[in-house]
C-alpha cells in the first residue's frame, strides 16, 4: 500500500483546514488516525524533556492527563532523540507508555509501534505515536511516506501552537523558552473544562495588569498554584515571588514577619530581619489566608497597599517597596466585612479583580485528566512500569463529591495506588474501585466517614503518614536513605517523623 500524490496533498488541505477550528488538535489526529488505520494514535507536544498529549485517539481519556517524562519512558526518549521515524520492534522490551491505556487492550505485549518526532526547523515541537494491535499493520507504509505525514503534520502543528498562543495569551504554550519551562513544570493547571477555560481566561487578562487581586474557592482548589500562574504570566516574573501564610502567623511575630524588624526592637531581636514585603520589592507577595490576618495587621497593610510605604518594628524610618499582592481565602470577606472580622477598606483594596476558582465537582471531565496526571506522577514516585486506572474507576471518580477538591483527589489516587501495589505481583498496577473504598483509604474520603467515628484530624493524618512511610520503606527495600530520597524528605527528618510516630 502507499500513499498517491493526490492523497497526500488531500491529507495536506484537510490538515491545514483544521486550524481553524478550535478542536485543530483533535482533527489533525483524527486524519492521521483515519488513514492509517491505528488502534490509538496520539499528538504530543515537546518541552523540555517532556512530552503532553494535546489529542489522542483509541486512548483511554486520562492520558489527555498526563505527562510523560522521558527520562521515565524509554520509547519516547527514542522518538525525541532519532530525528526521523522511529519503528520499534514489534516484540520490543522498551515499556509502552500507553501500556494498559488502549481502550478493550489492557496489555501491550506484540504490537506495531511507530514513533513520528515533529520539528520546526531543529527544533523539536512535538511527536506523533502510531500503535496497532497486529505486530505488521504499519510494515505496508514507507518511511518515506511517513516522513512526508511527519512534515505536514509537524507544519500544522507550529501554525496551530502559535495561532494558540496569540487567541489565548494567558495559557500555557510549548514554544516558551528552556528555562521558563522548567519553572512552570509542576506548576500547570490541568483542565479543559468551560469553567476552567474561563478561568485560564480570567487569569490571562489579570495577569498582565499590575491590580491587586483577590483569589477566592474553597479548600484544596489550587489556590496557590494561580497566584503562581499570575505571577509568571506578570511583567514582575522576573522578581520574586514571596508565600506567607496568614493563618499559621502568631499575632506575637506576625507584624514582624510582614514589615520585618530592627536588632533590639523587642527581647530575642538579636539580629535586623528583613520583612516579606521588601523580600517581594519589585515582585508579587502572595498572601494566603488572608481572612485570617488579625485587624490590628489589616490597618497597617492597607497603608502599604495605599502609599508603598512601611516601617519595620522598632524603626521609625519609612521604607518604599512597589509590590503586587495577590490574596486568597476560602472564606467569605463580604460577610467577614458585615461581622467585623475583616476592614471593608482592605477588603476593597484587595479585590480590584477577584478570580474565583471552580470547585473539582463543577468540572466535570477534568476529573479524569487530573487523575491521569496523579496516576503518572504516582507511577514515577513509586517506581512502577504500569499504572491505569481499571474499569469503572472513571465513573466512580467522576460521581463523587470531592469536597477536599483536587488535594483530596491526589491523596486519594497516592492512597489507591499504595494499597493496589500492596496487592500486585510486580510493577504492573491497575487501580479498581476497591481500592478507593477498602478500610485503607478511608481517610482519603472523608464524605464516606462513618458518622460514629471520632478520629482526630491528627489521628487520621498520623495513621496515613505511619501507612505511607512503611509502604515506601518496605519499597526501598528497608534503606532508610533511599526512603527518604522516595519521599523527598530530609533524613534526619525523616528519621525524627518516624520516632514521632513509632515506627521504630
Amino acid at each position: 500500500m502507499s500513499l498517491a500524490v493526490n492523497t497526500l496533498a488531500e491529507i495536506a488541505v484537510e490538515i491545514q483546514l483544521c486550524l481553524s477550528k478550535p478542536d485543530r488538535f483533535h482533527r489533525i489526529i483524527s486524519i492521521i488516525h483515519r488513514l492509517l488505520e491505528c488502534d490509538a494514535t496520539a499528538l504530543l507536544g515537546y518541552e523540555a524533556h517532556l512530552f503532553r498529549p494535546l489529542a489522542t485517539a483509541g486512548l483511554a481519556a486520562d492520558v489527555m492527563g498526563r505527562r510523560f517524562q522521558l527520562e521515565t519512558h524509554p520509547r519516547l526518549e527514542a522518538i525525541a532523540r532519532a530525528g526521523d521515524v522511529v519503528r520499534f520492534p514489534a516484540d520490543s522490551e522498551l515499556p509502552d507508555p500507553y501500556d494498559g491505556l488502549i481502550s478493550e487492550h489492557q496489555e501491550l505485549h506484540v504490537h506495531a509501534c511507530v514513533g513520528l518526532p515533529l520539528f520546526s526547523g531543529q527544533t523539536l515541537i512535538g511527536a506523533v505515536t502510531l500503535d496497532g494491535m497486529n505486530a505488521t499493520q504499519f510494515d505496508a507504509w514507507g518511511d518515506e511516506e511517513l516522513r512526508v505525514i511527519a512534515t505536514l503534520v509537524a507544519s500544522a502543528l507550529n501554525n496551530a501552537l502559535l495561532m494558540e498562543k496569540l487567541e489565548k495569551p494567558g495559557a500555557a504554550t510549548f514554544l516558551l523558552p528552556v528555562e521558563e519551562v522548567n519553572e512552570a513544570q509542576g506548576e500547570e493547571m490541568i483542565g479543559d473544562s468551560v469553567a476552567m477555560a474561563q478561568l485560564k481566561k480570567e487569569i490571562g487578562i489579570v495577569a498582565a495588569t499590575d491590580l491587586n487581586v483577590l483569589i477566592t474557592g474553597e479548600t484544596g482548589v489550587g489556590k496557590e498554584l494561580v497566584a503562581r500562574a499570575l505571577h509568571r504570566q506578570s511583567a514582575r516574573s522576573n522578581h520574586p515571588l514571596i508565600y506567607l501564610n496568614c493563618a499559621a502567623l502568631p499575632e506575637t511575630v506576625a507584624e514582624s514577619e510582614l514589615f520585618g524588624h530592627v536588632k533590639g526592637a523587642f527581647t530575642g531581636a538579636i539580629h535586623t530581619r528583613t520583612g516579606k514585603f521588601e523580600m517581594a520589592d519589585g515582585g508579587t507577595l502572595f498572601l494566603d489566608e488572608i481572612g485570617e490576618l488579625p485587624l490590628t495587621l489589616q490597618a497597617k497593610l492597607l497603608r502599604v497597599l495605599q502609599y508603598g510605604d512601611l516601617q519595620r518594628v522598632g524603626e521609625d524610618r519609612p521604607l518604599k517597596v512597589d509590590v503586587r499582592i495577590l490574596a486568597a481565602t476560602n472564606r467569605d470577606l463580604r460577610q467577614a466585612v458585615e461581622t467585623g472580622a475583616f476592614r471593608a477598606d482592605l477588603f476593597h483594596r484587595l479585590s480590584v479583580f477577584p478570580l474565583h476558582i471552580p470547585s473539582l465537582r463543577e468540572r466535570g471531565a477534568d476529573i479524569v485528566l487530573l487523575a491521569g496526571y496523579f496516576c503518572e506522577k504516582c507511577r514515577v514516585k513509586f517506581g512502577l512500569q504500569h499504572l491505569a486506572l481499571g474499569t469503572g474507576v472513571r465513573q466512580m471518580l467522576e460521581s463523587k463529591p470531592w469536597p477536599g477538591n483536587i488535594r483530596e483527589l491526589e491523596h486519594a489516587i497516592y492512597r489507591a495506588t499504595i494499597i493496589a501495589q500492596a496487592e500486585a505481583a510486580g510493577d504492573r498496577v491497575t487501580l479498581l474501585p476497591s481500592h478507593f473504598h477498602s478500610g485503607g483509604a478511608r481517610e482519603a474520603l472523608p464524605a464516606e466517614a462513618d458518622d460514629n467515628e471520632h478520629t482526630t484530624l491528627r489521628d487520621a493524618t498520623d495513621t496515613f503518614q505511619r501507612r505511607y512511610i512503611l509502604q515506601m520503606l518496605r519499597a526501598s527495600d528497608n534503606n532508610w536513605a533511599a526512603c527518604a530520597r522516595r519521599l523527598a524528605m530530609d533524613p534526619g527528618n525523616l528519621h525524627r517523623l518516624a520516632r514521632r510516630l513509632n515506627i521504630k
